[in-house]
C-alpha cells in the first residue's frame, strides 16, 4: 500500500512543478519581489542623499549588503527621525468622512475649538492650504488663540513661509513663553535661520538653549556660531550636543542620531578649515 502511495505523491509533483504554468507564476513572483524590493531600495538612496550626513557610509550598505542594509536604514536612520504616518492620499482616503464631519461642525457651530479640530486633522492628512484657510477663520474669531496661532505657524513652516512662521511664533511667545515646551522658540529660530537674520537667530538660539536643550537649537546655533567665524563657540556648542545624546536614553539617542552625525560632520569641517587657514565660515 505505502509502495504505491509514495510513486503516486511522486508523480503529482512533477505534474505540478514540471508544467509551465508553475515556472511562469514562480517568475512572475520573482519579479513582483524583484520590483519592490527595487522601489524600496530607490527610495531609501533618495531619503539618504537628500537628508544625511554620513551619506558615504550608507549608500555602500545599502548597495553592497542587499536587503539588510536597505531595512537598517529603515530602522536606524529613517522610522526615528520622519515620524512616517503613512501616504497623505491613503490618510486622507481613511479618514474622509471624519474630515466631513469635522468640516460640518465647524460650519455650523463655527467657534474658534471646531475650526482648529478640522484644521488639525486636514493638516494630518496633507492638505495644507485648506488647514491654513481654516486656521484663519479660527484666528479671525478669536485673534490670541494659542493653539489656532501654532496650527497656522506649523503649515507656515511646511510651506517654507518663514515670514509667516517669525510672525505667528512670536505672537504666541508675547502671550505664553513656555507654550509648547520650546517647539515654538525653536520654530522661531529655524526661520529667522532661513530669512537670513543670522544675528537675530544667533542670540534667540543662544538663549533657547539655556532653557531647552533640543538637540536641534543646540547643532543650529553651533552652525551659526560656525557661520560667523567663532569657531570656538562652535565647537563648544557641538561637542556639547555629542555629548548630551550620549549621555541620553538609546532610544533617544537613535531618534537624534542625525544631530549627532551632522555635528560630527560640522566639526570636522570646522577642522578641515582652520587647518588650511579658510577661516570657519560655513553656510548654516
Amino acid at each position: 500500500m505505502f509502495s504505491l502511495a509514495i510513486p503516486t505523491v511522486v508523480l503529482a509533483q512533477r505534474r505540478i512543478y514540471g508544467t509551465p504554468w508553475f515556472w511562469m507564476w514562480v517568475e512572475g513572483a520573482f519579479n513582483v519581489t524583484f520590483v519592490g524590493y527595487l522601489i524600496f531600495l530607490i527610495w531609501m538612496l533618495w531619503h539618504c542623499v537628500r537628508t544625511e550626513p554620513d551619506r558615504q557610509f550608507w549608500i555602500w550598505l545599502m548597495i553592497v549588503v542587499p536587503v539588510i542594509g536597505p531595512c537598517m536604514y529603515l530602522a536606524m536612520r529613517y522610522l526615528p527621525s520622519a515620524n512616517y504616518q503613512g501616504p497623505a492620499l491613503l490618510r486622507r482616503w481613511i479618514r474622509s468622512r471624519e474630515l466631513t464631519r469635522l468640516e460640518t461642525a465647524a460650519i455650523q457651530i463655527g467657534n474658534p475649538h471646531q475650526f482648529i479640530q478640522w484644521a488639525d486633522a486636514l493638516c494630518n492628512v496633507g492638505l495644507l492650504d485648506q488647514a491654513a484657510t481654516a486656521y484663519g477663520k479660527a484666528l479671525a474669531k478669536d485673534p490670541g488663540n494659542l493653539p489656532a496661532l501654532w496650527g497656522a505657524a506649523q503649515v507656515a513652516t511646511a510651506q517654507n513661509r518663514h515670514q509667516d512662521v517669525c510672525l505667528l511664533t512670536r505672537q504666541i511667545l508675547d502671550r505664553d513663553p513656555q507654550y509648547k515646551f520650546g517647539d515654538v522658540s525653536l520654530a522661531l529660530g529655524r526661520s529667522l535661520q532661513h530669512t537670513g537674520e543670522i544675528s537675530a537667530a544667533t542670540a534667540h538660539l543662544d538663549q533657547h538653549v539655556r532653557r531647552w536643550r533640543h538637540p536641534e537649537a543646540v547643532y543650529l546655533l553651533g552652525s551659526l556660531h560656525a557661520h560667523q567665524g567663532n569657531s570656538d563657540a562652535a565647537r563648544e556648542h557641538l561637542q556639547a550636543l555629542l555629548h548630551d545624546i550620549n549621555g541620553s536614553p538609546a532610544a533617544l539617542a537613535r531618534r537624534f542620531g542625525r544631530w549627532k552625525s551632522r555635528a560630527r560632520q560640522l566639526l570636522k569641517q570646522i577642522a578641515r578649515n582652520e587647518a588650511s587657514g579658510r577661516g570657519t565660515l560655513i553656510k548654516p
